[in-house]
């Protein structure tokens, strides 16, 4: 059975790390090689400790480079002091240097094999570079040496539990509790493995052992709530719940699962009076809907979602908050209908009502629906003319429904409301293009490239509007070769850049930037047809009529000149 501690482990590993890299300065005893304070001059300085105090210092101050080189000194002067080399390693580590801090603590082992305070460093680094089982047997070692290492059984428990060595994890936690039995963390730990092990009676008596030592505890609780889950015992579940509701009267998490489980069971109006008031929260507690996002919509469970959402419109039917994400929740079960009918519940005055407004318009221009999209949003300009985002969507729904002057006049009015976004003038330069308004096209795409230099679609689109032009082709592959050093891996940029090259009439370079983006996208017809022209001109006529059959294959409208190449090459080669 995979068990889900990922999460949690990571979390402790952290916490541990901070805790267990802290050193206690205060009384540690010289045995240990602290610095020495031999060889001083007169002031002080020069010797081990001096340094090492300074470097202490300068860590106060927060100057960490200032600090290491004062150690640096320090362990010079005291070469085979394994405390200072240890301070060392640390001060790597919070550098986010864990090379070198592993590179030093790995040379005090070698030096001193049970140096307790290495091997825990040297554990948990090895566990950050993923190397696990260095890590157990370095924790095994630890736990061996000095059994008193609390937060040790911890880590290496949970580090066994993440790799689902149970046996194991459960022998560390049965170890830690006989060592410490006021441990709860550790007794939680063995009912989360009994419960993986499907002992329930055993997982029960743990998670009330942790719940005894600290009844604080949330997590034993639920853990608790899966048990009796599974052994349907639902008294015991809603009194479990109802004491965290007690505990703390706004656990919203509490309150959303005993109303969703008081629906599953068919008890509709307790289910209804706790939806209503968590509507009534979600109106001035963000926390609210934050929740029911992260135990419901992230986990995929919309059906559990719908059914919370709805209870708690009821609570607070006006509340643009539940709108959206109800929108959301329905959109995300293909149910369109809903969905738009709760985005336009959405107010102008909501945080969500942008992203409302460009969802609906979507929504209907993914179901082929654009003049619906246009009719809409003419409707939300007209009440918010001062929205740029509007004009810019509702621009594009007429470029594509081929209403290009509307189009233009939609952008450029979102341009004078705001003549720094690249976005309006990008799109503005795509309808000049689609309207034969070269000039106009190529001086939307400049704009853009001077507001955002490095903005790919600008790079590309100018330098292939040179390409298909046979213009300023060495500015077109400079602005090309910007681009794909922005996304290298980019089959269409790759093509713009082979296209370049095969208007310069450099064809055996053209067709390896072609042969790469077809590599990259397989069955876009433009570049298919782009590789039978290179390869035609390279005289492999058999392959260059390949790719003219599969660019047809792929081409929707506008074949006549494909297929005018076609017949070309068959009489050419007789086929």
């Amino acid at each position: 059975m995979k068990i889900d501690f990922k999460n949690l482990t990571i979390i402790m590993m952290v916490f541990l790390f901070l805790l267990g890299c802290s050193v206690q300065k205060k009384g540690a005893p010289l045995t240990k090689r602290q610095p020495e304070e031999t060889g001083a001059g007169a002031d002080g300085s020069g010797n081990s400790y001096y340094y090492f105090t300074e470097s202490q210092l300068y860590q106060k101050q927060g100057n960490l480079d200032k600090a290491l080189q004062s150690l640096d000194k320090a362990i010079q002067k005291d070469p085979d002091s394994a405390y200072l080399k240890l301070e060392l390693a640390i001060l790597y580590l919070r550098q986010k240097n864990n090379k070198k801090a592993l590179d030093i603590v790995a040379d005090v082992i070698k030096k001193e094999p049970e140096n307790v305070k290495a091997l825990i460093i040297y554990g948990k680094l090895k566990q950050a570079f993923k190397e696990n089982s260095i890590a157990e047997e370095t924790y095994e070692k630890v736990i061996a040496l000095d059994p008193g290492q609390k937060n040790i059984y911890l880590l290496l428990g949970s580090l066994y539990m993440q790799e689902e060595k149970l046996g194991k994890a459960l022998e560390v936690f049965q170890k830690l509790v006989h060592k410490f039995p006021a441990s709860y963390a550790g007794h939680f730990f063995i009912g989360k493995i009994y419960a993986a092990q499907k002992n329930t009676p055993g997982a029960e008596k743990e998670f009330k052992k942790a719940l005894a030592l600290n009844p604080d505890l949330e997590e034993p609780r639920y853990e608790l709530i899966k048990l009796y889950e599974r052994a349907g015992k639902e008294k015991k579940i809603i009194q479990i719940y109802k004491d965290l509701l007690e505990k703390d009267p706004e656990n919203a998490k509490a309150a959303m699962e005993l109303g969703y489980f008081y629906h599953q069971k068919g008890k509709t109006k307790e289910a209804e009076k706790i939806f209503k008031e968590l509507g009534k929260r979600s109106t001035d507690q963000i926390e609210v809907l934050r929740t029911l996002i992260y135990l419901y919509l992230d986990k995929k469970q919309y059906a559990a979602a719908t059914v919370i959402l709805q209870g708690m419109l009821k609570g607070a039917p006006e509340n643009s908050d539940l709108h959206y994400v109800t929108g959301i929740t329905y959109d995300e079960q293909k149910d369109w209908e809903r969905a738009m009918t709760h985005f336009k519940r959405v107010a102008p005055g909501s945080r969500f009502y942008q992203e409302a407004v460009v969802h609906t318009a979507f929504l209907y221009q993914e179901h082929e629906n654009t003049k619906d999209a246009i009719e809409y949003l003419k409707g939300v300009v007209k009440h918010t003319p001062d929205n740029p985002e509007f004009l810019l969507y509702l621009g594009s729904l007429y470029e594509e429904n081929k209403e290009l002057e509307k189009a233009e006049s939609v952008l450029q009015q979102g341009i004078k409301l705001d003549d720094k976004n690249p976005r309006l003038h990008f799109r503005l330069g795509v309808v000049y293009d689609k309207w034969g308004k070269k000039k106009a096209s190529i001086s939307q795409m400049k704009t853009v490239i001077r507001l955002e230099p490095k903005n790919v679609d600008a790079l590309n689109y100018l330098g292939y509007t040179y390409a298909e032009m046979g213009e300023n082709l060495d500015e077109a592959e400079s602005l090309i070769k910007e681009a794909l050093k922005e996304k290298p891996n980019d089959g269409y940029i790759t093509d713009s850049l082979g296209w370049v090259y095969f208007k310069k009439g450099l064809y055996e370079k053209a067709v390896r930037y072609l042969e790469k983006a077809v590599s990259l996208v397989p069955n876009d017809p433009i570049i298919l047809e782009h590789m039978g022209d290179a390869y035609f001109k390279i005289s492999q006529k058999e392959k260059a009529l390949q790719f003219y059959k599969r660019s047809l294959s792929n081409k929707k409208k506008d074949t006549s000149g494909l297929e005018k190449k076609i017949q070309e090459i068959k009489g050419l080669t007789g086929k």
